[in-house]
This record gives C-alpha cells, sequence and structure tokens, in this order.
C-alpha cells in the first residue's frame, strides 16, 4: 500500500514532518522522517564497555547511553560508529562489524538505529571526549545492573545490547 499523497508539511535541520494522505478525502497521517544512526557497543579488550553519561533536553536529566550517531550522507554506519566512537569518548576501535539495523518506531518515524560492535577499543592518544560528555567504563556485571534497574535505560540501546548478545559478541552475565 502507497500513500496517494505524500508532501513535507514541515521542516528543521534534525527531521522533517511528513504527511501522507492514505485514501483519498482521507485526513493525512503525519509522521517524521529522521536520518538513520549508528549505536555503538564498544569493548575493550579487558571486557570492559564504554558508556557516556551525557544532558538530554528532550528528558530534561543526564542519560546513561552507548556513543551513538547520525548516519552523514553517503556514510556507512560502520564508519559513523568509529567516527561517533572517536568524537563522543575519544576511544578508537581496532574492529567495528555492524550487527543490525531495526526500525526506531513504526508507528512515527521512518529511520533505523544500525548496531555497531567495535572491539579493541582503546583511548586514542591526544583525543578528549566531546564536551559535556562524562565517559565511563563498566564492567559486563554492571551494564546488566544498571539496565535491570533503569539507569541504563534508553530502550533503543537497550535493544542494541541485545542484539550483541543475540550474535554472540556480548556475554549476558
Amino acid at each position: 500500500m502507497k500513500p496517494v499523497r505524500s508532501e513535507v508539511a514541515f521542516t528543521t535541520p534534525w527531521f522533517e514532518l511528513v504527511a501522507k494522505t492514505m485514501e483519498p478525502e482521507e485526513a493525512p497521517y503525519y509522521s517524521l522522517r529522521l536520518p538513520d544512526y549508528a549505536a555503538i557497543v564498544p569493548l575493550t579488550d579487558n571486557d570492559r564497555i564504554v558508556v557516556v553519561r551525557q544532558y538530554r533536553p528532550a528528558v530534561e536529566q543526564y542519560s546513561l547511553e552507548l556513543p551513538s550517531g547520525i548516519i552523514d550522507p553517503g556514510e556507512q554506519p560502520d564508519e559513523t560508529a568509529r567516527r561517533e566512537l572517536l568524537e563522543e569518548t575519544g576511544y578508537a576501535a581496532a574492529q567495528v562489524d555492524v550487527l543490525a539495523g531495526i526500525f526506531v518506531d513504526t508507528g512515527r518515524m521512518n529511520n533505523r538505529i544500525w548496531t555497531c560492535i567495535a572491539t579493541g577499543v582503546k583511548p586514542l592518544e591526544g583525543h578528549a571526549p566531546e564536551p559535556g560528555m562524562e565517559v565511563l567504563l563498566w564492567s559486563f556485571q554492571e551494564l546488566w545492573s544498571a539496565t535491570r534497574s533503569g539507569e541504563f535505560a534508553l530502550s533503543l540501546h537497550v535493544a542494541c545490547l541485545m542484539h550483541a548478545v543475540l550474535a554472540g559478541k556480548l556475554p549476558l552475565r
């Protein structure tokens, strides 16, 4: 099924509001068009996961998350993962693999989040974390405890962790 009419109703630098009319004479259905983004599950050689803490104005509080960012035009998810990991944390990865892409919210948005696993992650000399970004190194137990308690609560990033578990890249313990 395709819309009979689709038009951009509003544009910002971050998203477009799209009006889609599914049947003639029907009111439009509105959805958000956003770029895809990559989230990185960064693993150090000594089994630590790099997590970031940053203030999120949308929820008006600090959030614990995986490093992540928008995929620029012409960029692949693994390239974005390398770039965002370095920008946000000052860490570089020896290897980055794309595990899966999932839709963010099929009822309201068109974009996907791409789960990337980064291994051999180490701080890169001369690179500092992005301003306002606190970098934490967690054990697997700390990650799962924070997820269970709701301290690590970004649902899409929890889904990315599950992709890593299902791919055998992250132990569930």
